[in-house]
């Protein structure tokens, strides 16, 4: 892909590509989540046809051209002077900016950023720019009690907003499209923009020399990865593993709980730090690099993803790029993703759960067996073919010129 100052770049387009969120979470030195990991891979894909757009309380900053690709590269690459680079950056764009016409100009906000807040649809409005938000979920709609108090508002907010002034939404699922066209439905003002079903890609998770390196545990063992919080459905995992534990002592299979911990899972973090039963039969890892995390993955005996409520479910995924069994709820989203290869269990089903599980750990498994067989010929979902539908999509909304600078 030719850069912008190319000859040849007045012939692509160039995208206005929100990158507020990734700023401001690095900014705090949080970890990326899977929503964080959709908007590097955007910036990734749009790195030498984009401008930067920045949000910061009511302002809303666009880049040069120059400074949004020197934004781009820190965000996927992110050095030890980070913060300092950051802060130049941002503070240089706010100081120096300029105003130009944005009108009619692609504008894509992936990471669902300020769309509650007034100040985005006004600038909206004002630069005339066309929007096209991409929409992860309505768990905070559809199931508000695993939220944060005050979720469910926010959340209502950017919907009407994603449905008030978007020209397009892309959804990472089938389901999450639907669950978008239900609430629209329900809200008699409004109606669905044009739309478009892009499942995500995976990064393949790869075994290095380094990975080699991981100590993995001596025990067959399993593996739960994601943020440890209600809807993960952790405590019915660990609570199965006391049972195993004080049955089968040496001889239980270990569990490997990947993950940062996160809201209303007291409960959960309770038995990590203070159950007698499970030390030494589970290991918690809140910080594990992709050498590691791919180690672990592929010498699992399946991974465990008994969430109630998912949006997409890139674990599990990930899990059968490597090879790996997954033993899932029976959620909607997990059959559009990988149609019948897991075993799906109600996530309330804690005797079914504890037998697949005994089932899995056993050497020459016949549950396990059969589900490898059932993998034969899966291929996971991949970027590049995320990106050729999303491309063809956007250049029905996209104009024939270079984006000017402008701020609002």
């Amino acid at each position: 892909m030719p850069h912008l100052n190319d000859s040849s770049s007045s012939r692509h387009s160039i995208y206005l590509l929100d990158v507020s969120r990734l700023v401001w979470r690095a900014w705090e030195g949080k970890l990326p989540t899977g929503i964080d990991r959709t908007c590097l891979a955007y910036v990734r894909h749009h790195r030498d046809r984009a401008r930067a757009v920045v949000q910061r309380g009511a302002s809303t900053l666009v880049l040069p051209e120059d400074d949004s690709r020197r934004l781009f590269d820190l965000l996927l690459v992110p050095g030890s002077d980070f913060r300092a680079k950051l802060a130049a950056l941002v503070a240089k764009g706010f100081l120096f900016r300029r105003k130009g016409d944005l009108a009619g100009h692609v504008y894509l906000n992936v990471g669902h950023t300020g769309l509650d807040k007034p100040g985005h649809a006004e600038w909206v409005r004002r630069s005339g720019v066309r929007p096209i938000y991409f929409v992860h979920d309505l768990i905070p709609l559809t199931h508000p009690e695993y939220c944060r108090p005050g979720e469910p508002e926010k959340h209502l907010r950017r919907m009407t907003a994603l449905l008030t002034l978007g020209a397009g939404v892309i959804a990472n699922s089938r389901e999450t499209l639907n669950e978008l066209a239900v609430f629209a439905g329900l809200q008699k003002a409004l109606t669905m923009p044009s739309a478009l079903v892009a499942p995500l890609g995976v990064a393949q998770l790869r075994e290095t020399g380094s990975s080699a390196r991981v100590t993995l545990p001596g025990r067959p063992y399993f593996v739960m990865l994601g943020t440890i919080e209600g809807r993960k459905n952790h405590l019915l995992i660990l609570n199965i593993w006391s049972r195993m534990a004080r049955r089968l002592g040496t001889s239980c299979p270990q569990l490997v709980v990947i993950g940062q911990r996160g809201w209303e899972s007291e409960q959960a973090v309770d038995m990590l730090d203070r159950s007698e039963e499970i030390r030494g039969h589970v290991i918690e890892l809140s910080h594990c690099g992709d050498e590691q995390l791919a180690a672990y993955m592929a010498n699992a005996r399946a991974l465990l993803f008994p969430s109630f409520v998912e949006g997409y479910g890139l674990p599990l995924v990930e899990a059968l790029a490597v090879g790996t069994p997954v033993i899932a709820s029976n959620l909607e989203v997990f059959h559009e993703l990988a149609g019948d290869i897991p075993d799906y269990l109600s996530p309330i089903d804690g005797l079914g759960w504890s037998r697949a599980i005994e089932s899995y750990a056993g050497e020459g498994s016949p549950a396990r067996a059969a589900q490898l067989a059932r993998m034969a010929g899966w291929r996971s979902p991949e970027w590049d073919s995320h990106f050729a539908l999303v491309d063809r999509w956007l250049a029905r909304f996209t104009p024939p010129r270079p984006a000017p600078d402008a701020n609002g």
